[in-house]
């Protein structure tokens, strides 16, 4: 265990700070996240050092398309969630501490992630399988170390931090691809547990700085994929993020608590994307299916095919010195 960041006391209790929740905890509790606990009036980080698995992705897997594309990513988490998805693909690990799952960690340090990093030849660490947020302690120490060795960093995040736990990281943070399940109040409270105001606010919090983001929606049938909701979605990421703020529509497949469903059709992806990209989104994605074109970068000024992927891999590359080489339009992120 490590002392915890972001915390003050609050009676016989302890207040954590660390993301929008504000978890009042009392002696020998955890907070939501399950993984951060009050010990003799001490806030500790039960998961310092501590993952469930480390692995090398092609950094489009996060998904990350305009932050160094075709580069490597080193990728870790550990266990616990401040958010209780009904439809998590990594459940078991992200509701060990609460659902009783039997989860495997094991130990390293900030150092030897980044050494890790170093031998395979990875641009950047991604922060991910889980919430970064909860285990801050851990991210922040190898962002740190991460940042003294010139390799990037990356959140991938369900977008709950609070505006304390986004200061301490931002200095070391490069990108972050953050979740905005669903327009709908409702869907956050009973299938998420969180406030989808905190989301938004997050979201709005990254897009004033120069940290790249790109934003993901999970479409699942039934529950969030209306044409109305995705304009939704669509107009605020135009309207409070930015037209040049890549959005991702990725396919539902029925897992945990959403079995009953089915998975998300092509057809609905086809139409969400071109709700988006009607709305002035300049680049719009679907993922986890395999649909010609649904994962290329198209040039927002000629229309021609600037980057050119399937399922991950890149067999095109037209972008030069962050430009289109075909009519020298400005295609937005990092590049090499």
């Amino acid at each position: 265990m490590k002392k915890a960041i972001l915390w003050q006391k609050k009676g016989e209790f302890i207040q954590c700070q660390l993301c929008r929740h504000n978890c009042i905890i009392a002696e020998g509790k955890r907070g939501i996240c399950g993984v951060r606990l009050n010990k003799k009036g001490v806030l500790y980080s039960t998961v310092w050092g501590k993952t469930t698995g480390i692995g090398i992705d092609p950094i489009e897997k996060k998904p990350l398309f305009h932050f160094y594309p075709a580069s490597s990513v080193l990728s870790f988490g550990t266990i616990g969630c401040n958010f209780r998805c009904m439809f998590c693909q990594n459940y078991i690990s992200s509701q060990a501490p609460k659902g009783g799952f039997n989860v495997r960690q094991e130990e390293i340090s900030p150092k030897e992630i980044v050494e890790l990093a170093k031998k395979y030849n990875c641009k950047t660490i991604a922060y991910t399988y889980n919430e970064p947020t909860i285990f801050a302690e851990y991210a922040l120490d190898t962002m740190k170390l991460a940042k003294k060795n010139n390799i990037k960093n990356i959140f991938v995040s369900n977008g709950y931090f609070s505006k304390k736990t986004f200061e301490l990281i931002r200095p070391y943070l490069d990108a972050v691809n953050i979740d905005l399940k669903s327009f709908n109040k409702d869907f956050y409270l009973k299938i998420v547990g969180a406030k989808l105001e905190g989301v938004l606010e997050s979201l709005k919090l990254v897009a004033k700085t120069n940290t790249w983001l790109e934003v993901t929606t999970l479409l699942i049938p039934s529950k969030n994929d209306s044409d109305e909701e995705i304009k939704k979605i669509a107009d605020f990421v135009k309207e409070e993020l930015g037209a040049e703020v890549p959005l991702h529509f990725s396919a539902f497949f029925p897992v945990y608590k959403m079995i009953d469903l089915l998975p998300t059709p092509q057809k609905t992806l086809i139409r969400a994307k071109k709700i988006a990209e009607e709305t002035g989104l300049k680049y719009v994605y679907v993922g986890n299916v395999d649909l010609d074109g649904g994962e290329d970068t198209i040039c927002p000024n000629c229309k021609k095919i600037a980057i050119k992927r399937n399922r991950y891999l890149i067999s095109e590359n037209n972008v030069v010195d962050s430009k289109c080489k075909f009519c020298g339009e400005k295609i937005d992120g990092e590049f090499e």
